[in-house]
C-alpha cells in the first residue's frame, strides 16, 4: 500500500505519518509543494530515529506521481469528508493508494471531482470539520492492514 499525501502543510503531521508508515511497512508519497522543507527539524522529531525504515518518495507534481506507477495503475482511494463510502466499508486491496489532502483545506476539487466513485470518509460527529491528517491515516491504514490479516506485522504474544 502507499500512503499519498497532496501538498501536506504541516511537519509534525507528516512526521507522524512517516512513523505510522515505518511502522506498517507502507509506503509515503509526498506530492510538491510542501508546506515544510524535509530537513525541517519538527518533521525529522515527529518521525523519530525511523526515517530509514521509511520508503520515502517526493513528487514535484500529480502528473508526476502518476506516471510512477506500475501498468495497470493500482486503485486510488480518496478520503474526504464531502462524502462518499466509510472508510471500514471499503475492502482494501495490498496496492491501493490511500490520497489523502492538504491540513488547511483537504484535496482539491480538480482531483476530487473526476473521481467521485473512488470518495472515502471516517464518520464523525456533525458539526466537527475534520480529523488530525496523522490520525486520519493511522485509522485507514490499521483497517486497511486489519482487513488483510497484518501481513508482515509482528504481534506481542497475548496477554489479555
Amino acid at each position: 500500500m502507499r500512503v499519498v499525501l497532496v501538498e501536506p502543510e504541516i511537519p509534525p503531521n507528516t512526521g507522524n505519518i512517516a512513523r505510522t508508515c515505518a511502522a506498517t511497512r507502507t509506503a509515503l508519497e509526498l506530492i510538491e509543494p510542501l508546506g515544510f522543507s524535509l530537513s525541517d527539524r519538527y518533521l525529522k522529531r515527529a518521525g523519530v530515529d525511523y526515517w530509514h525504515l521509511v520508503d520515502v518518495r517526493v513528487h514535484a507534481s500529480w502528473e508526476a506521481f502518476l506516471a510512477t506507477l506500475p501498468k495497470p495503475p493500482p486503485r486510488l482511494l480518496f478520503f474526504t469528508s464531502h462524502g462518499g463510502r466509510s472508510y471500514h466499508a471499503v475492502r482494501y486491496h495490498p496496492d491501493d493508494c490511500l490520497v489523502f489532502g492538504r491540513e488547511s483545506t483537504g484535496l482539491p476539487s480538480w482531483l476530487l471531482e473526476p473521481n467521485r466513485p473512488f470518495w472515502c470518509q471516517i464518520p464523525m460527529a456533525e458539526g466537527v470539520r475534520s480529523l488530525n491528517l496523522s490520525n486520519a491515516v493511522a485509522i485507514v491504514v490499521y483497517e486497511a492492514l486489519r482487513q488483510q490479516g497484518f501481513p508482515g506485522l509482528a504481534f506481542a504474544p497475548e496477554t489479555v
